[in-house]
């Protein structure tokens, strides 16, 4: 099979897969990818391919800006405060690590989004429904 036809098929997956997520499993796909792309980035840098390092870098702090301007600041607004910080820190070590060629500060955003995504995978099943319920009745509020 030819690597077209592999690229063809995981888009189609993974179309299907958000098609299908809740918002919570949107959001876990989403830390995931950033986590990803960080990855390849570090190794795009490794082998000094700076096209692929910018592209990867770029493609990660697009998702952690969207992480961070989708935070619903009015809810536990305290911790919302903070992970809106902590998100502007990261996409800052990811300007600097792409301006500096930095895999410390990749590093960095990595060890501190990881335990982001692991407290996520441990929600429990019924504080999500009641989360996404609260939402809804909201939304229909106003």
């Amino acid at each position: 099979m030819s690597l077209k036809g592999i690229n063809a098929y995981k888009k189609g997956n993974l179309k299907q897969e958000v098609a299908d997520a809740d918002p919570h499993k949107l959001t876990l796909m989403l830390i995931q990818g950033a986590l990803d792309r960080i990855a390849y980035a570090k190794g795009a840098m490794a082998r000094e391919d700076f096209v692929q390092k910018s592209a990867f870098i770029t493609r990660a702090t697009s998702i952690i800006i969207h992480l961070r301007d989708t935070l619903d600041l009015e809810v536990g607004s305290e911790v919302g405060e903070n992970l809106f910080a902590l998100y502007e820190y990261m996409v800052n070590l990811l300007t600097d690590a792409h301006v500096q060629n930095n895999q410390d500060a990749l590093d960095e955003v990595s060890a501190l989004l990881t335990p982001i995504r692991d407290a996520w995978v441990q929600i429990p099943t019924e504080a999500k429904e009641e989360a996404y319920r609260l939402q809804r009745e909201k939304k229909q509020a106003v």
